[in-house]
């Protein structure tokens, strides 16, 4: 029997997760059968275009009407909307997948974390962090989790993009602290916290982040409305940077821009052990660049793509390089095996809500100019 999705929301992350459900039955054949049953957004027309560009059966404007009729909830709308239709899913008994960061605020994220949390363990509540499904990603941490990298003394994580350097780019509502919460902190650094928190947040490891120290910027103070001749005020970070301490004593820095002119979507990863080193750019998203101090030759740059790599031995021979798109068919993969089963996945809301604690205490570092312990 078919597992039928709703998603709310049809434009960037609607295509990029109704693109990964359309590969599923090609490239992953043991996936479940699904059935992309019902988009649901605001303006019936534009809905009903992408309905049929999607390759969904039927359109809603009313999530109330979805959440307790299919058997996967999709919320992909912005992050203002998370909580309450997620939570109404939850209560219901329909597993969840939200996109990040989880909520706006930590209060929201603590409630949608409790409602997962009394729905129980057969009901599935991901967060959508999609680059823990990178196949370089996974391969780090198989090398970590193995030992190879020794024991973890500097962990660095930087996401930069520059769509926002023109003053005259458009407001959205990602510039909006209502609506989305914060700025390059939540959209870009939720990112980097779930991804590090994935790679050495075991005790074995260096442990989950324990103390922050955090900076935010602004360097905007209002952008233009679209189609208007109206401007509105920017409420959020264009950047922001900190410093972390890790459980095993591992020194951490963060950092996210939506003014770094000349990177697009750069999200690089470097974690440095005693025994060596290893670094990941989401640009170069096949390779790897590992040091082993053993054999002191530097860094070697390893192309993650051979059959016996995480996930591709679904896809294409060696070589054959994979993009940002199959991380969704990953997580996709993942999800609704986890909802086919019952079974729990990760990221959850918990990692969700962990994520969310570090970026809360990143805000209060900024706006009390002081260190914030996590413990």
């Amino acid at each position: 029997m078919s597992l039928e999705v709703g998603v709310l929301g049809y434009r960037f992350m609607g295509k990029a997760h109704a693109n990964a459900m359309a590969r599923l039955p090609m490239f992953f054949p043991d996936a479940p059968e699904i059935e992309r049953s019902v988009l649901v957004g605001r303006d019936e027309a534009a809905l009903t275009d992408a309905a049929d560009r999607l390759g969904f059966d039927s359109i809603a404007t009313d999530w109330t009407e979805v959440v307790d009729d299919v058997d996967a909830f999709y919320n992909l709308g912005p992050n203002h909307v998370h909580a309450e239709p997620s939570i109404a899913a939850l209560e219901a008994g329909t597993p969840v997948f939200c996109e990040k960061p989880l909520a706006p605020t930590l209060e929201d994220a603590e409630t949608m974390a409790e409602a997962a949390r009394d729905a129980g363990s057969d009901v599935p509540a991901g967060c959508a962090f999609n680059y823990r499904f990178v196949p370089a990603i996974r391969y780090a941490k198989r090398l970590l989790e193995a030992g190879e990298l020794g024991e973890i003394h500097h962990v660095r994580g930087r996401y930069l993009q520059d769509w926002l350097v023109d003053p005259e780019a458009p407001w959205s509502w990602r510039n909006d602290e209502e609506l989305a919460g914060s700025g390059a902190l939540g959209d870009l650094g939720a990112h980097t916290v779930d991804l590090l928190r994935f790679l050495v947040g075991d005790d074995d490891l260096a442990g989950e982040m324990v103390g922050v120290s955090g900076h935010l910027q602004t360097f905007v103070d209002e952008r233009p409305v679209p189609d208007s001749d109206e401007s509105r005020p920017v409420t959020v970070d264009d950047a922001y940077s900190a410093q972390v301490e890790f459980e095993n004593g591992a020194m951490g820095t963060l950092e996210a821009s939506r003014f770094a002119t000349g990177h697009k979507n750069d999200h690089t990863v470097e974690i440095h052990g005693s025994e060596g080193s290893l670094r990941f750019s989401l640009e170069r998203l096949n390779e790897l660049e590992v040091l082993r101090t053993d054999e002191n030759r530097g860094y070697e740059t390893i192309l993650v793509t051979d059959a016996d790599d995480p996930y591709v031995d679904h896809w294409w021979p060696p070589g054959h390089v994979l993009g940002w798109e199959h991380t969704f068919v990953h997580e996709n993969y993942e999800f609704l095996s986890a909802v086919e089963s019952g079974g729990e996945f990760e990221p959850s809301f918990e990692d969700g809500l962990a994520a969310q604690h570090v970026l809360a205490a990143i805000e209060e570092s900024d706006e009390n100019r002081e260190w914030v312990s996590l413990e």
